[in-house]
Protein backbone atom coordinates (compact mmCIF):
# COMPACT_ATOMS: atom_id res chain seq x y z
CA UNK A 1 0.00 0.00 0.00
CA UNK A 2 2.76 2.20 -0.14
CA UNK A 3 2.96 2.75 -4.50
CA UNK A 4 0.95 4.81 -6.34
CA UNK A 5 -0.58 2.72 -9.62
CA UNK A 6 -1.03 4.51 -12.93
CA UNK A 7 -4.80 4.37 -14.09
CA UNK A 8 -5.47 4.72 -17.84
CA UNK A 9 -8.44 7.45 -16.59
CA UNK A 10 -7.43 9.02 -13.52
CA UNK A 11 -3.60 8.85 -13.64
CA UNK A 12 -1.64 8.56 -10.02
CA UNK A 13 -3.77 6.89 -7.51
CA UNK A 14 -3.42 4.78 -4.34
CA UNK A 15 -3.95 1.00 -4.96
CA UNK A 16 -7.24 -0.34 -3.57
CA UNK A 17 -6.82 -0.98 0.30
CA UNK A 18 -6.82 -4.93 1.59
CA UNK A 19 -9.20 -3.54 4.24
CA UNK A 20 -11.27 -1.04 3.72
CA UNK A 21 -10.95 1.99 5.95
CA UNK A 22 -12.77 4.95 7.17
CA UNK A 23 -11.21 7.96 8.13
CA UNK A 24 -11.72 11.36 9.61
CA UNK A 25 -10.47 14.55 8.01
CA UNK A 26 -10.83 17.73 10.11
CA UNK A 27 -10.63 20.90 7.82
CA UNK A 28 -11.61 24.26 7.49
CA UNK A 29 -14.57 25.32 6.10
CA UNK A 30 -12.84 27.79 3.18
CA UNK A 31 -13.39 27.63 -0.41
CA UNK A 32 -10.23 25.14 -1.41
CA UNK A 33 -11.46 22.69 1.32
CA UNK A 34 -14.77 22.25 0.56
CA UNK A 35 -13.43 21.57 -3.18
CA UNK A 36 -11.40 19.01 -1.75
CA UNK A 37 -14.60 17.52 0.16
CA UNK A 38 -16.58 17.49 -3.09
CA UNK A 39 -13.67 15.42 -5.44
CA UNK A 40 -12.88 12.95 -2.79
CA UNK A 41 -15.01 10.08 -3.43
CA UNK A 42 -12.51 9.77 -6.22
CA UNK A 43 -10.14 8.94 -4.01
CA UNK A 44 -12.68 6.73 -2.08
CA UNK A 45 -13.44 5.29 -5.15
CA UNK A 46 -9.77 4.62 -5.88
CA UNK A 47 -9.26 3.06 -2.86
CA UNK A 48 -12.30 1.73 -1.18
CA UNK A 49 -11.41 3.57 1.94
CA UNK A 50 -14.09 6.43 3.29
CA UNK A 51 -13.97 9.78 4.34
CA UNK A 52 -16.02 11.10 7.49
CA UNK A 53 -15.63 14.97 7.38
CA UNK A 54 -15.31 17.32 10.28
CA UNK A 55 -15.56 20.85 8.50
CA UNK A 56 -14.97 24.03 11.31
CA UNK A 57 -14.54 27.41 11.10
CA UNK A 58 -10.79 28.62 11.30
CA UNK A 59 -10.61 29.26 15.05
CA UNK A 60 -12.82 26.60 16.20
CA UNK A 61 -10.68 24.10 13.94
CA UNK A 62 -7.57 25.23 15.57
CA UNK A 63 -8.68 24.71 19.00
CA UNK A 64 -10.05 21.36 18.61
CA UNK A 65 -7.25 19.82 16.69
CA UNK A 66 -5.01 21.65 19.38
CA UNK A 67 -6.83 19.82 21.96
CA UNK A 68 -7.13 16.45 20.53
CA UNK A 69 -3.21 16.17 19.31
CA UNK A 70 -2.29 17.64 22.40
CA UNK A 71 -4.41 15.29 24.57
CA UNK A 72 -3.35 12.49 21.54
CA UNK A 73 -7.15 11.27 22.14
CA UNK A 74 -7.10 10.27 17.97
CA UNK A 75 -10.34 11.90 16.84
CA UNK A 76 -8.67 12.62 13.85
CA UNK A 77 -7.04 10.52 11.11
CA UNK A 78 -5.97 13.69 8.85
CA UNK A 79 -5.63 17.39 10.11
CA UNK A 80 -5.73 20.54 8.03
CA UNK A 81 -2.88 22.56 10.14
CA UNK A 82 -1.22 25.46 9.42
CA UNK A 83 3.01 26.25 8.77
CA UNK A 84 2.93 27.35 12.43
CA UNK A 85 1.92 24.43 14.01
CA UNK A 86 3.22 21.77 11.69
CA UNK A 87 7.26 22.52 12.82
CA UNK A 88 6.15 23.11 16.20
CA UNK A 89 4.17 19.83 16.32
CA UNK A 90 7.08 17.71 14.30
CA UNK A 91 9.56 18.36 16.71
CA UNK A 92 7.23 17.07 19.72
CA UNK A 93 6.50 14.26 17.81
CA UNK A 94 3.33 14.60 17.53
CA UNK A 95 2.79 14.01 13.74
CA UNK A 96 3.99 11.21 11.45
CA UNK A 97 6.41 12.10 9.65
CA UNK A 98 5.75 12.73 5.49
CA UNK A 99 8.54 12.54 3.52
CA UNK A 100 8.24 8.48 2.41
CA UNK A 101 5.57 9.30 0.25
CA UNK A 102 6.23 7.52 -3.22
CA UNK A 103 8.39 8.88 -6.10
CA UNK A 104 5.69 9.80 -7.72
CA UNK A 105 4.64 12.44 -5.33
CA UNK A 106 7.55 14.43 -6.36
CA UNK A 107 8.79 16.25 -3.58
CA UNK A 108 11.04 18.51 -5.78
CA UNK A 109 8.39 20.02 -7.24
CA UNK A 110 6.98 21.89 -4.07
CA UNK A 111 8.59 25.39 -3.57
CA UNK A 112 11.43 25.05 -1.01
CA UNK A 113 10.48 27.94 1.18
CA UNK A 114 6.59 25.53 1.49
CA UNK A 115 8.56 22.89 1.99
CA UNK A 116 11.06 24.49 4.68
CA UNK A 117 7.85 25.77 6.60
CA UNK A 118 6.36 22.78 7.38
CA UNK A 119 9.66 20.48 8.40
CA UNK A 120 11.29 20.07 11.40
CA UNK A 121 15.07 18.89 11.55
CA UNK A 122 15.26 17.94 8.11
CA UNK A 123 11.77 16.02 7.46
CA UNK A 124 8.30 17.12 6.49
CA UNK A 125 5.69 16.48 8.78
CA UNK A 126 2.67 17.93 6.56
CA UNK A 127 2.35 18.40 2.87
CA UNK A 128 1.02 21.44 1.72
CA UNK A 129 -2.50 21.76 0.38
CA UNK A 130 -1.95 25.63 -1.08
CA UNK A 131 0.32 28.42 0.39
CA UNK A 132 -0.44 32.02 0.47
CA UNK A 133 0.97 35.50 1.01
CA UNK A 134 -1.10 38.44 0.90
CA UNK A 135 -2.41 41.07 -1.55
CA UNK A 136 -4.58 43.72 -2.71
CA UNK A 137 -7.78 43.24 -4.40
CA UNK A 138 -9.31 46.44 -5.66
CA UNK A 139 -12.54 47.52 -7.93
CA UNK A 140 -11.19 49.19 -11.23
CA UNK A 141 -14.91 50.06 -12.23
CA UNK A 142 -15.17 51.92 -8.92
CA UNK A 143 -11.74 53.43 -9.43
CA UNK A 144 -12.01 54.38 -12.79
CA UNK A 145 -15.04 56.56 -11.57
CA UNK A 146 -13.95 58.47 -9.27
CA UNK A 147 -10.26 59.48 -10.87
CA UNK A 148 -7.87 57.20 -8.88
CA UNK A 149 -5.51 55.32 -10.36
CA UNK A 150 -4.02 51.92 -7.93
CA UNK A 151 0.03 52.47 -7.95
CA UNK A 152 2.40 49.40 -8.83
CA UNK A 153 3.40 49.55 -5.06
CA UNK A 154 0.70 51.38 -3.24
CA UNK A 155 1.47 52.50 -0.03
CA UNK A 156 -0.78 53.07 3.19
CA UNK A 157 -0.96 57.06 2.61
CA UNK A 158 -2.35 55.94 -0.48
CA UNK A 159 -4.76 53.03 0.48
CA UNK A 160 -6.08 55.65 3.29
CA UNK A 161 -6.96 58.59 0.38
CA UNK A 162 -8.17 55.83 -1.55
CA UNK A 163 -10.66 54.39 0.77
CA UNK A 164 -11.92 57.69 1.94
CA UNK A 165 -12.76 59.09 -1.85
CA UNK A 166 -14.27 55.49 -2.66
CA UNK A 167 -16.72 55.15 0.57
CA UNK A 168 -20.40 55.62 -0.11
CA UNK A 169 -22.55 54.48 2.64
CA UNK A 170 -25.54 54.95 0.70
CA UNK A 171 -24.80 52.58 -2.04
CA UNK A 172 -23.56 49.98 0.85
CA UNK A 173 -19.60 50.27 -0.20
CA UNK A 174 -17.31 50.74 1.39
CA UNK A 175 -13.78 51.62 1.01
CA UNK A 176 -11.53 48.75 2.66
CA UNK A 177 -12.50 45.67 4.05
CA UNK A 178 -10.10 44.53 6.40
CA UNK A 179 -10.27 41.24 9.14
CA UNK A 180 -11.18 42.45 12.42
CA UNK A 181 -12.69 38.42 14.00
CA UNK A 182 -10.45 37.99 16.43
CA UNK A 183 -7.87 35.61 16.67
CA UNK A 184 -4.22 34.89 15.96
CA UNK A 185 -4.66 33.83 12.61
CA UNK A 186 -7.47 36.11 11.77
CA UNK A 187 -7.04 39.60 12.73
CA UNK A 188 -3.64 39.37 13.66
CA UNK A 189 -2.65 37.78 10.77
CA UNK A 190 -3.34 41.43 9.06
CA UNK A 191 -1.95 43.50 12.01
CA UNK A 192 1.11 41.99 12.14
CA UNK A 193 1.88 42.63 9.05
CA UNK A 194 0.73 46.35 9.60
CA UNK A 195 3.14 46.69 12.59
CA UNK A 196 6.03 45.30 10.35
CA UNK A 197 5.34 47.26 7.72
CA UNK A 198 5.65 50.81 9.83
CA UNK A 199 8.99 49.22 11.72
CA UNK A 200 7.58 47.26 14.64
CA UNK A 201 8.21 43.81 16.02
CA UNK A 202 6.62 41.52 18.51
CA UNK A 203 9.89 41.17 20.37
CA UNK A 204 13.19 42.47 20.86
CA UNK A 205 15.88 40.26 20.79
CA UNK A 206 16.00 39.53 24.79
CA UNK A 207 12.25 38.31 24.09
CA UNK A 208 10.98 41.26 25.81
CA UNK A 209 7.69 42.34 24.05
CA UNK A 210 7.26 45.42 22.36
CA UNK A 211 3.45 46.19 22.05
CA UNK A 212 3.65 49.63 23.45
CA UNK A 213 6.49 51.24 21.15
CA UNK A 214 5.37 54.14 18.70
CA UNK A 215 5.55 51.31 15.09
CA UNK A 216 2.44 49.80 17.39
CA UNK A 217 0.46 52.36 17.78
CA UNK A 218 1.34 53.76 14.64
CA UNK A 219 -0.44 50.50 13.23
CA UNK A 220 -3.16 50.11 15.11
CA UNK A 221 -4.04 53.50 15.17
CA UNK A 222 -3.96 53.17 11.33
CA UNK A 223 -6.34 49.98 11.18
CA UNK A 224 -8.76 52.05 13.67
CA UNK A 225 -9.29 54.69 11.42
CA UNK A 226 -9.59 52.55 8.10
CA UNK A 227 -12.35 50.43 9.52
CA UNK A 228 -14.26 52.09 11.56
CA UNK A 229 -14.48 55.59 9.04
CA UNK A 230 -14.22 53.51 5.82
CA UNK A 231 -14.88 49.55 6.48
CA UNK A 232 -18.23 47.76 6.56
CA UNK A 233 -20.37 46.91 9.69
CA UNK A 234 -19.65 44.20 11.37
CA UNK A 235 -16.29 45.20 11.80
CA UNK A 236 -15.04 42.99 14.63
CA UNK A 237 -16.97 39.51 13.44
CA UNK A 238 -15.85 39.82 9.71
CA UNK A 239 -12.80 37.46 9.26
CA UNK A 240 -11.68 36.03 5.95
CA UNK A 241 -14.62 34.72 4.82
CA UNK A 242 -17.48 37.28 5.52
CA UNK A 243 -14.92 39.84 3.88
CA UNK A 244 -14.41 37.29 0.89
CA UNK A 245 -18.40 37.44 0.68
CA UNK A 246 -18.69 41.13 0.85
CA UNK A 247 -16.12 41.42 -2.01
CA UNK A 248 -17.45 39.10 -3.97
CA UNK A 249 -20.71 40.48 -3.78
CA UNK A 250 -19.56 44.08 -4.67
CA UNK A 251 -19.48 46.00 -1.32
CA UNK A 252 -15.91 46.34 -1.12
CA UNK A 253 -13.58 48.84 -3.28
CA UNK A 254 -10.25 47.70 -1.54
CA UNK A 255 -9.75 44.29 0.23
CA UNK A 256 -6.56 43.47 1.99
CA UNK A 257 -6.24 39.47 2.41
CA UNK A 258 -4.54 36.49 1.39
CA UNK A 259 -3.69 35.76 -2.33
CA UNK A 260 -5.35 32.23 -2.42
CA UNK A 261 -8.69 33.96 -2.44
CA UNK A 262 -7.98 34.94 -5.94
CA UNK A 263 -9.54 32.14 -7.11
CA UNK A 264 -12.59 32.56 -5.94
CA UNK A 265 -12.86 36.81 -6.48
CA UNK A 266 -12.18 35.86 -10.49
CA UNK A 267 -14.51 32.70 -10.77
CA UNK A 268 -17.67 33.97 -12.35
CA UNK A 269 -19.76 31.19 -10.79
CA UNK A 270 -18.67 32.74 -7.19
CA UNK A 271 -18.04 36.51 -7.58
CA UNK A 272 -20.22 39.22 -9.21
CA UNK A 273 -17.09 41.71 -9.79
CA UNK A 274 -14.75 39.05 -11.71
CA UNK A 275 -14.39 41.27 -14.58
CA UNK A 276 -14.08 44.42 -12.27
CA UNK A 277 -11.15 43.30 -9.98
CA UNK A 278 -7.55 44.34 -10.41
CA UNK A 279 -4.59 43.63 -7.88
CA UNK A 280 -1.39 45.58 -6.62
CA UNK A 281 0.70 43.79 -4.20
CA UNK A 282 0.50 44.52 0.01
CA UNK A 283 0.54 48.18 0.69
CA UNK A 284 3.46 49.60 2.33
CA UNK A 285 4.45 51.87 5.40
CA UNK A 286 7.72 52.85 6.66
CA UNK A 287 9.20 49.64 5.91
CA UNK A 288 9.12 47.94 2.22
CA UNK A 289 9.60 44.26 4.24
CA UNK A 290 7.23 41.99 5.94
CA UNK A 291 4.27 43.24 4.39
CA UNK A 292 3.57 40.11 2.86
CA UNK A 293 2.64 37.35 5.15
CA UNK A 294 3.28 33.69 4.55
CA UNK A 295 0.86 30.76 4.93
CA UNK A 296 -0.02 27.52 4.03
CA UNK A 297 -2.70 25.13 5.09
CA UNK A 298 -1.54 21.72 4.96
CA UNK A 299 -2.74 18.23 5.74
CA UNK A 300 -0.65 16.25 8.86
CA UNK A 301 -1.37 13.11 9.86
CA UNK A 302 -1.38 12.96 13.69
CA UNK A 303 1.10 10.02 15.28
CA UNK A 304 -1.81 8.88 17.56
CA UNK A 305 -3.85 7.68 13.97
CA UNK A 306 -4.75 3.81 13.67
CA UNK A 307 -5.07 4.23 9.74
CA UNK A 308 -1.18 5.46 9.17
CA UNK A 309 -1.93 3.96 5.53
CA UNK A 310 -5.19 5.34 4.57
CA UNK A 311 -4.69 8.41 5.88
CA UNK A 312 -0.95 8.80 4.20
CA UNK A 313 -2.76 7.76 1.06
CA UNK A 314 -5.42 10.47 1.29
CA UNK A 315 -3.20 13.32 2.16
CA UNK A 316 -0.77 12.08 -0.80
CA UNK A 317 -4.02 12.58 -3.20
CA UNK A 318 -5.01 15.51 -2.47
CA UNK A 319 -1.87 17.28 -2.52
CA UNK A 320 -0.61 15.97 -5.54
CA UNK A 321 0.07 17.03 -9.34
CA UNK A 322 -3.03 15.04 -10.43
CA UNK A 323 -4.90 16.80 -7.58
CA UNK A 324 -4.77 19.96 -8.97
CA UNK A 325 -5.10 18.58 -12.39
CA UNK A 326 -8.46 17.29 -11.37
CA UNK A 327 -9.52 20.56 -9.88
CA UNK A 328 -9.02 22.22 -12.68
CA UNK A 329 -10.74 19.75 -14.87
CA UNK A 330 -14.11 19.59 -12.82
CA UNK A 331 -13.79 22.89 -11.25
CA UNK A 332 -12.12 24.85 -13.50
CA UNK A 333 -8.44 26.51 -13.70
CA UNK A 334 -8.94 29.55 -12.03
CA UNK A 335 -9.92 27.63 -8.57
CA UNK A 336 -6.35 25.50 -8.67
CA UNK A 337 -5.06 25.13 -5.18
CA UNK A 338 -2.05 27.82 -5.72
CA UNK A 339 1.06 28.36 -4.30
CA UNK A 340 2.94 24.95 -4.07
CA UNK A 341 3.76 23.03 -6.86
CA UNK A 342 5.90 24.44 -9.51
CA UNK A 343 3.92 22.71 -12.16
CA UNK A 344 0.88 24.86 -11.20
CA UNK A 345 2.56 27.71 -12.83
CA UNK A 346 3.40 25.76 -15.69
CA UNK A 347 -0.24 24.84 -16.32
CA UNK A 348 -1.45 26.96 -19.92
CA UNK A 349 -4.99 26.50 -18.77
CA UNK A 350 -3.93 28.04 -15.39
CA UNK A 351 -2.05 31.08 -16.93
CA UNK A 352 -4.56 31.90 -19.31
CA UNK A 353 -7.45 31.83 -16.44
CA UNK A 354 -5.45 33.34 -13.69
CA UNK A 355 -3.94 36.77 -14.24
CA UNK A 356 -2.98 37.08 -10.68
CA UNK A 357 -0.92 33.68 -11.18
CA UNK A 358 2.47 35.97 -11.43
CA UNK A 359 1.58 37.87 -8.68
CA UNK A 360 1.10 35.32 -6.03
CA UNK A 361 4.16 33.32 -7.30
CA UNK A 362 6.33 36.31 -6.82
CA UNK A 363 5.13 37.12 -3.09
CA UNK A 364 5.07 33.32 -1.92
CA UNK A 365 8.80 33.32 -3.56
CA UNK A 366 9.32 36.81 -1.60
CA UNK A 367 7.92 36.21 1.50
CA UNK A 368 10.89 35.89 4.12
CA UNK A 369 9.86 34.13 7.47
CA UNK A 370 13.51 34.95 8.83
CA UNK A 371 13.22 38.57 8.49
CA UNK A 372 10.30 40.10 8.72
CA UNK A 373 11.40 43.15 10.60
CA UNK A 374 13.37 45.81 9.81
CA UNK A 375 14.50 45.43 13.22
CA UNK A 376 16.31 41.87 14.32
CA UNK A 377 14.44 39.56 15.64
CA UNK A 378 15.22 36.00 17.69
CA UNK A 379 12.20 34.59 15.73
CA UNK A 380 10.49 33.62 12.40
CA UNK A 381 7.50 34.26 11.29
CA UNK A 382 5.68 36.85 9.36
CA UNK A 383 2.18 37.29 11.11
CA UNK A 384 3.47 34.87 13.77
CA UNK A 385 6.00 34.06 15.88
CA UNK A 386 6.80 30.76 15.41
CA UNK A 387 6.84 29.52 19.36
CA UNK A 388 4.18 27.20 20.75
CA UNK A 389 2.86 30.61 22.90
CA UNK A 390 1.79 32.19 20.36
CA UNK A 391 -1.60 30.86 19.97
CA UNK A 392 -2.14 32.16 23.36
CA UNK A 393 -0.77 35.30 22.80
CA UNK A 394 -2.15 36.03 19.85
CA UNK A 395 -5.60 35.28 20.66
CA UNK A 396 -5.42 37.83 23.69
CA UNK A 397 -4.21 40.26 21.71
CA UNK A 398 -6.70 39.98 18.78
CA UNK A 399 -9.14 40.09 21.77
CA UNK A 400 -8.35 43.71 22.41
CA UNK A 401 -7.91 44.70 18.71
CA UNK A 402 -11.46 43.94 18.30
CA UNK A 403 -12.39 45.37 21.26
CA UNK A 404 -10.68 48.99 20.13
CA UNK A 405 -12.42 48.82 16.82
CA UNK A 406 -16.06 48.23 18.84
CA UNK A 407 -14.90 51.14 20.85
CA UNK A 408 -14.54 49.21 24.18
CA UNK A 409 -10.69 49.84 24.52
CA UNK A 410 -8.66 53.01 23.25
CA UNK A 411 -5.75 52.58 21.40
CA UNK A 412 -3.06 52.65 24.33
CA UNK A 413 -5.03 50.55 26.43
CA UNK A 414 -5.15 47.86 24.17
CA UNK A 415 -1.67 47.96 23.90
CA UNK A 416 -0.83 48.09 27.14
CA UNK A 417 -2.94 45.35 28.00
CA UNK A 418 -1.38 43.17 25.28
CA UNK A 419 1.74 43.75 26.37
CA UNK A 420 1.19 42.97 29.82
CA UNK A 421 -0.22 39.69 28.99
CA UNK A 422 2.47 39.27 26.31
CA UNK A 423 4.96 39.57 29.42
CA UNK A 424 2.92 37.12 31.87
CA UNK A 425 2.49 34.53 28.84
CA UNK A 426 6.24 34.61 28.19
CA UNK A 427 7.26 34.74 32.00
CA UNK A 428 5.49 31.32 32.47
CA UNK A 429 6.95 29.66 29.68
CA UNK A 430 10.70 30.78 31.40
CA UNK A 431 11.35 33.51 29.59
CA UNK A 432 13.02 35.95 31.48
CA UNK A 433 11.15 39.75 31.42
Amino acid sequence: MKRLLLLAALGTVWAPAVKAATITVATVNNAQMIVMQKLSPNWEKQTGNHVRWVVLEENTLRQRVTADIATRSGQFDVMTIGSYEAPIWGKLQWLAPLSDLPDRYDYSDIFQPVRDAVSSGGKMYAVPFYAESSMTFYRKDLFDAAHVTMPAQPTYGFIEKAAAALTDRSKQIYGICLRGQPGWGENMAYVSTLVNTFGGRWFNEKWQPQLETPAWHQAVELYKTLLTKYGPPGLASNGHNENQALYGSGHCAIWIDATAAAGYVFDKKTSSVSDQTGFAPSPVGKWSGGTGWFWSWNLAVPASTKNIEAAKSFVAWATSKDYIALVGKEEGWVNLPPGTRKSTYQHPEYIAAAPFAGVTEKAIESANLTRPSEQPVPYTGIQYVAIPQFQAIGTAVGQNMAAVLTGQMTVDGALAKSQSQTRSIMRQAGYRQ
